[in-house]
């Protein structure tokens, strides 16, 4: 488990708190601008979305940052990691204020979807330079510690700014015109995020080492380089790839959980009622995401993070997958609500142990490149995951063969991914 002298020896050292704050607040905004849009796009009672249309949103906000991230990686390894955190988290908070423009034009076509990619592509190279930049404000024996703690935390704070984004919202009567109060707090955060960043010093996340050319012949260079630096490490591969293969089956739960709030829990009248269970689905995946963060650090160390990120694989895919079918089918909210805690107990555990075998097998001068091919992995595997079930599920959502294949799928790659385990002397403390 995250021992409590572990977490105070992290939150001692100030530079490690100031990243830390950096990653809450620039989250916290993230889940206000995702509340505003999801109440305008697809909870609105005029606006009734299907499994294409959920398909399309999420692939608009991820899909072009998969194509770019792998080369704004590139950038990370070649300029200053402090100067991008600020300069970056300003320049989401200054793209939001088109957003706020469409949304009082009432437009949820295209324009709002080209807007909000590049908002939230800004925001995954935000993430992609956290993580790269962590090792230089953590010692090497806290990472897997410091990985557990801050993506967990930046996730619970993006679901709180949602939760947050909903009320504020709701007390001011709610429409259009909420959505661009939600959307007027996200620039706050981002501001404010930006402005801490600018308490670390200049040179202080790195990257050391050589710097890749940022020429267009150099950064293509580079992304090969990044590339080559996986296949030199295919621990580091390995570890992805089984990130990816639990992010298909939460793409298949998202989407489905989604359309089955809208479509079978509720009329499409109740959008509100939707909205609000949809939050709990969230709300309960992030809970599990909190349980698997405070079980692995101590877990991974005694074990291997091999080891621990097959089990939790094999649970998510004989536990999870099976709750979800019969929350589906029967059809119950309360046993769907158990399935998203078992699949984000899966996903933060492999996530935790996957951030430090890729921080601790890369070299830094690589980092960049690889956690931005990772970002970018996936993304796409995510987006895969909700393309399946928008082309294949019923709009009820109601699609207990999807979900089992989804499972399935989980079992398999956790059976391949305990082959690479290596042996673990148990920990004596």
């Amino acid at each position: 488990m995250v021992a409590a002298p572990a977490l105070r020896e992290l939150l001692a050292a100030r530079d490690f708190r100031r990243l830390y704050a950096v990653r809450l607040v620039g989250q916290f905004g993230d889940g206000l601008l995702q509340a505003a849009l999801a109440t305008f796009v697809l909870f609105s009672p005029e606006r009734e979305p299907d499994a294409i249309k959920v398909a399309t949103a999420f692939a608009i906000l991820l899909l072009p940052y998969s194509v770019i991230g792998p080369f704004a990686g590139v950038l990370l390894d070649r300029w200053r990691r402090r100067t991008v955190l600020v300069r970056a988290n300003w320049l989401k908070g200054l793209l939001t204020l088109p957003i706020i423009a469409i949304v009082a034009a009432g437009n949820d076509g295209v324009l709002l979807g080209a807007v909000v990619l590049i908002v939230l592509g800004v925001g995954r190279f935000v993430l992609a330079g956290l993580s790269a930049s962590l090792p230089h404000v953590v010692s090497g024996r806290d990472l897997v510690t410091a990985n557990a703690l801050t993506p967990t935390s930046g996730t619970i704070a993006a679901a709180v700014g949602a939760g947050a984004g909903v009320a504020l919202r709701g007390l001011v009567g709610g429409g259009d015109g909420g959505s661009e109060i939600v959307l007027g707090a996200a620039i706050v955060a981002y501001v404010l995020a930006g402005s801490v960043a600018l308490l670390l010093g200049r040179d202080r996340l790195g990257p050391d080492g050589e710097r890749p050319s940022d020429s267009i012949t150099g950064i293509a260079r580079g992304l090969v380089d990044g590339l080559r630096s996986l296949r030199q490490h295919a621990s580091a591969g390995r570890a992805i790839a089984v990130v990816g293969a639990h992010r298909v089956a939460f793409g298949l739960l998202t989407a489905g959980g989604l359309l089955l709030v809208r479509r079978t829990f509720n009329t499409m009248a109740e959008a509100d009622t939707a909205l609000q269970e949809f939050a709990v689905l969230t709300v309960a995946a992030a809970a599990g995401a909190l349980a698997g963060a405070i079980i692995t650090p101590g877990l991974a160390r005694r074990w291997g993070e091999v080891t621990w990120s097959a089990v939790a694989l094999l649970q998510a895919g004989l536990l999870g997958s099976t709750l979800v079918i019969l929350g589906s089918v029967l059809p119950s909210f309360g046993i769907l609500i158990a399935g998203a805690v078992s699949f984000g107990f899966a996903g933060q555990s492999v996530k935790v142990c996957s951030d430090t075998l890729v921080q601790q097998n890369i070299p830094d001068d690589h980092l960049g490149r690889v956690f931005s091919i990772f970002d970018m992995f996936v993304n796409v595997c995510l987006v895969a995951g909700i393309v399946v079930m928008a082309v294949v599920s019923p709009t009820s959502g109601q699609a207990p063969v999807l979900f089992a294949v989804a499972g399935i799928g989980l079992i398999l790659a956790a059976s391949w991914y305990a082959r690479f385990r290596t042996r673990r002397v148990p920990l004596s403390s």
